[in-house]
């Protein structure tokens, strides 16, 4: 449960599913994967789309992930109730009584002790990010990277850490918080899509 491991393991996924060079979308906790991917398999993307995940070093992150991350282990997450927890943070994002279903989703993908085990993942963070910030000059692949302005998890200074080290990158910032797929989620299609459609190849090109 690493960004570097699970960077492996798509670029096995990919090969597995013979999906060609695809491009990755990889917001929030996806973001490190979708970069160390481009950095230690660029043949396997087309482009990486990242944002609202902690990439800069030191640690820039605030809130409940900078407790999380801190944690001296995870025994505080023993008792953690996850349809309370989970469901109050997704509530600002995909309200019970609105979306009734996408909320369950996010939810119970949680239960039964999963969030203590993807903890490990952000917990891996201080390890991981200054191995992905060496190698983020060397990632020529195209990188759109998305940030909230208003994220309380992750601030938009990640999204600049990361635009101002790679490349070929472009940087989007939306007027939302944490969710910005789900709370501007017209602007954030609208702004997908012209990526995939071609301003891919004129950032590389640039």
């Amino acid at each position: 449960f690493t960004p570097s491991a699970m960077g492996d393991f798509l670029n096995a996924l990919i090969g597995e599913w013979g999906l060609g060079t695809p491009h990755v979308l990889g917001p929030d906790v996806g973001s490190g994967a979708a970069l160390f991917l481009a950095a230690r398999h660029p043949a396997s993307v087309a482009s990486v789309i990242v944002g609202s995940g902690g990439a800069a070093y030191p640690l820039d992150v605030s809130g409940a992930l900078a407790d999380m991350i801190a944690a001296p282990d995870l025994d505080f997450l023993h008792d953690f109730d996850a349809r309370a927890s989970i469901g109050a943070v997704v509530e600002a994002a995909a309200p019970k009584d609105e979306e009734p279903e996408v909320w369950e989703d996010y939810v119970s993908a949680y239960e039964d002790g999963r969030f203590a085990e993807s903890a490990r993942y952000v917990r891996a963070y201080p390890a991981e990010l200054p191995l992905l910030g060496d190698l983020l000059p060397s990632i020529m692949t195209p990188v759109l990277v998305m940030s909230a302005e208003h994220d309380e998890l992750v601030p938009p200074s990640n999204g600049v850490y990361l635009h101002d080290r790679l490349p070929n990158s472009r940087l989007v910032s939306f007027n939302s918080g944490h969710f910005p797929w789900e709370q501007a989620s017209a602007a954030y299609g609208a702004t997908v899509a012209r990526w995939l459609n071609g301003e891919h190849a004129r950032v590389a090109d640039a």
